[in-house]
């Protein structure tokens, strides 16, 4: 794209700034749906952005389009330092657990817009979310080991920092990051499959968001802890979570709680063998993600919008943990994104689970090709929830004279040690 093109300075000089994306978008081939999915919002929200001529701008929004298109941030009226903020946080997704300043919205509904991050706040309970975001960046290309001892050293630091405010206000500002530190905690002990350190630091961020008054986080955060439940296999604990979520988050949830619950809700339905039940859950899920487009942008904590595409990647999963292919074949494709995530663990996460699925229906080298490509990657970031993983799926394979594709992952699982 010419960016020094007569159309896009005349666009840009006159605060057309719809106009400006809708040039880039055209030159890039990308589509008004591409743009949308890759922004969090509908085409036709797109298209209104596009057409808002010289209007007021939502500008976490115009910030997605310009960093997603590589447009100049001067050439949208965005300051460099806004731009990078989103292209930095917009590579993470919700089900990781991202907790980022900047970019919060105010909850329509009062009974759930308690007290809301401020992106012109400037004292300590910002400093510490800085921190905090600045970890959860380093969680896709780092070891969980790496990051473990300087996490719990920051969470330990803003929990003293908490005990000593002056005010009720500023003590619960600084449990709200406190929350956030420990379930970052919770999240990378999981990932070394520390299952009682995980357990013990997302409690913490459940007591530590009830201390900070704030509802939807106290929603986040027992939907974490279920989540994390369900995928241990301990169904009646992630249902029983699930559902003290939706009691804090009442009649008027924003639907993006609403579908990131349902899908929490079916993996502890599969993790229980329930089929109908996760199905339910699913459906309600795919109906909430529909509503989602609506809430441009999210509310905090739920900082990017919930799409189909995780729906998809959820109900694969509990058709692999099910044993319904038919699930798995059907999600694929409209999981693909998943699958090809810049996340590294979170995809050898999802690679297992279709590895699964195809071992169930007897395709032993597809299925024992992928679980190598992902355990290549437990091993590389040193993650003991997928080497485990990797292990049980080895498990539930038994044969005297296993072939080779499968000899060969013996080889490489035996020889890794965490």
């Amino acid at each position: 794209m010419n960016w020094s093109s007569q159309a896009i300075r005349n666009a840009a000089r006159q605060g057309d700034y719809g106009r400006v994306v809708s040039l880039a978008r055209r030159d890039s081939g990308v589509s008004q749906s591409q743009l949308g999915d890759a922004c969090g919002i509908s085409q036709s929200a797109v298209s209104r952005l596009e057409g808002r001529g010289t209007a007021s701008y939502d500008m976490t929004i115009l910030a997605r389009a310009a960093t997603h298109l590589h447009i100049p941030p001067r050439l949208v009226g965005l300051a460099d330092h806004t731009a990078a903020h989103v292209a930095e946080n917009g590579q993470h997704d919700v089900h990781r657990r991202n907790f980022l300043a900047g970019t919060a919205a105010a909850i329509a509904a009062p009974t759930l817009s308690t007290r809301l991050p401020e992106a012109t706040d400037t004292g300590q309970a910002a400093t510490l979310r800085v921190a905090t975001t600045a970890f959860r960046r380093l969680d896709g290309t780092t070891p969980s080991r790496q990051l473990s001892e300087p996490v719990l050293a920051h969470l330990r630091l803003t929990q003293a920092i908490t005990s000593d405010a002056e005010t009720t206000e500023q003590r619960a500002r600084l449990a709200a990051v406190g929350s956030e530190a420990a379930s970052l905690a919770g999240w990378l002990a999981w990932d070394m499959n520390d299952i009682g350190s995980a357990r013990t630091w997302y409690g913490a961020a459940i007591k530590a968001a009830r201390t900070s008054g704030d509802r939807l986080l106290l929603a986040y955060q027992l939907g974490s802890l279920a989540g994390f439940e369900a995928d241990a296999g301990n169904a009646p604990q992630g249902l029983a979570l699930v559902r003290k979520a939706h009691r804090q988050l009442g009649d008027a949830a924003p639907a993006i709680a609403t579908a990131w619950l349902g899908t929490i809700e079916a993996l502890a339905h599969a993790a229980a063998g329930n089929r109908p039940a996760a199905g339910s859950a699913l459906d309600q899920a795919a109906r909430s993600t529909d509503a989602v487009q609506d809430e441009q942008p999210p509310p905090w904590p739920w900082v990017f919008t919930f799409t189909h595409t995780k729906v998809a990647a959820t109900r694969l999963t509990c058709g692999a943990r099910l044993g319904l292919p038919g699930w798995v074949a059907a999600s694929q494709d409209a999981a693909a994104a998943a699958l090809t995530s810049s996340h590294e663990k979170q995809r050898a996460l999802l690679m297992l689970d279709l590895a699964a699925a195809q071992l169930g229906t007897g395709r032993l080298d597809g299925a024992f090709v992928l679980a190598g490509r992902a355990l290549e990657t437990g091993a590389r970031y040193r993650s003991g929830r997928i080497i485990e993983r990797a292990r049980a799926l080895r498990r539930s394979y038994t044969s005297a004279t296993p072939p080779r594709v499968v000899r060969e992952f013996d080889d490489r699982l035996h020889g890794i040690y965490l």
